[in-house]
């Protein structure tokens, strides 16, 4: 897969990751930096789906046995990184794919590190998880596999742990991009085909029923929440008013407790698995707790490479100018809709 750079910031999102710590941006950056936050055509899960078809539980963790949620992250190791909007935007994309390929092994990760090396979306002192689906849906390349550029949660500005003294690893460039090491005192050697995914389609929601409807036809989706909330979260249903989105998380599915009556949405955050519910959490559902329902955003799979061209271990081989071999082909649930109204009406 050619090599596709795209790596230059708006002046002023550079400036707001060198001064702040929040980790999601407010519009007025999203707006600087160019962000649209719909890019859709096909119908939306909200309007085919009746609020009648939901049940009242439901989890992308556990679909009949079976988990369609691809592996939980730390975003604050090796040193600390405030890339949720990149964790939340990607794992839920992850999962998608993993839905769309019926669980098949090997799971398919994403290169977040990618997306603070090449994207457009923020940086360690923060970011977008709709500029992230833009970003993919964009580049040409769409995203490389984590395997090709492993998560060292640095970005160019940052200063904590090693970033400052490696800096030249976190500009946009191919070796950047996807590479190997091969052996003691050789030079790493760049990938220039490399297993990829990329976007069809993205939006924002909100709201209980659409977040739901979302979830269930199409799988996890990105949201923001107030996580001044649930930084000692000692497991249970979290509740609280909206302070204010401050933190990125993604909502893999919903319940309700058998005790209490109490609904609450299934959350994933990237903190870990020493934290909370082995890295989950739950959230009252339906009253906007945690401003959890107020910003969602939502990315469908274009295609993913099912069977890449093999690399050499050294990597000589792949200079570009074979193409990879076999992808898969994401079909939005959409698509049925309209094909059996299409039947439908011909009858």
């Amino acid at each position: 897969m050619q090599f596709t750079a795209v790596c230059v910031l708006a002046l002023a999102v550079s400036a707001f990751a060198a001064t702040s710590f929040n980790e999601v941006w407010t519009k007025e950056q999203e707006a600087a930096a160019g962000i649209k936050y719909n890019d859709y055509v096909l119908p939306r899960p909200q309007d085919y789906i009746k609020d009648t078809d939901l049940p009242a539980s439901f989890t992308w963790s556990n679909v009949n046995g079976t988990s369609y949620l691809t592996k939980m992250l730390n975003q604050h190791i090796p040193q600390y990184c405030g890339s949720c909007w990149a964790h939340g935007a990607l794992s839920a994309l992850a999962d998608r794919i993993k839905i769309a390929r019926k669980a098949a092994s090997p799971d398919i990760e994403l290169s977040i590190q990618y997306i603070l090396n090449c994207g457009t979306a923020g940086s360690c002192h923060g970011g977008s998880a709709s500029g992230v689906y833009q970003f993919v849906k964009r580049n040409a390349n769409g995203v490389p596999y984590d395997t090709c550029q492993p998560y060292m949660a640095c970005s160019s500005e940052s200063q904590e742990g090693f970033c400052p003294q490696a800096k030249e690893n976190w500009r946009c460039t191919p070796a950047n991009t996807c590479r190997t090491c091969p052996t003691f005192g050789e030079p790493c050697e760049n990938i220039n085909m490399f297993p990829n995914a990329t976007i069809a389609e993205f939006g924002n929601i909100q709201g209980e029923m659409e977040i739901m409807k979302e979830i269930y036809a199409r799988g996890p989706v990105a949201a923001g929440i107030d996580a001044s909330q649930i930084l000692q979260y000692p497991g249970g249903i979290a509740t609280g008013q909206c302070g204010g989105v401050d933190h990125i998380v993604s909502i893999v599915g919903w319940g309700v407790d058998a005790t209490s009556n109490q609904k609450y949405w299934i959350v994933r955050n990237s903190w870990g698995q020493y934290w909370g519910e082995l890295g989950l959490f739950r959230v009252a559902k339906g009253n906007n707790d945690l401003c959890l329902e107020s910003m969602v955003s939502w990315a469908t799979p274009n295609t993913w490479t099912e069977l890449n061209y093999p690399c050499y271990e050294g990597g000589e081989n792949c200079d570009g100018k074979s193409s990879v071999m076999s992808t898969g082909k994401y079909t939005d649930p959409a698509v049925r809709q309209l094909l059996n109204a299409h039947v439908k009406i011909s009858m």
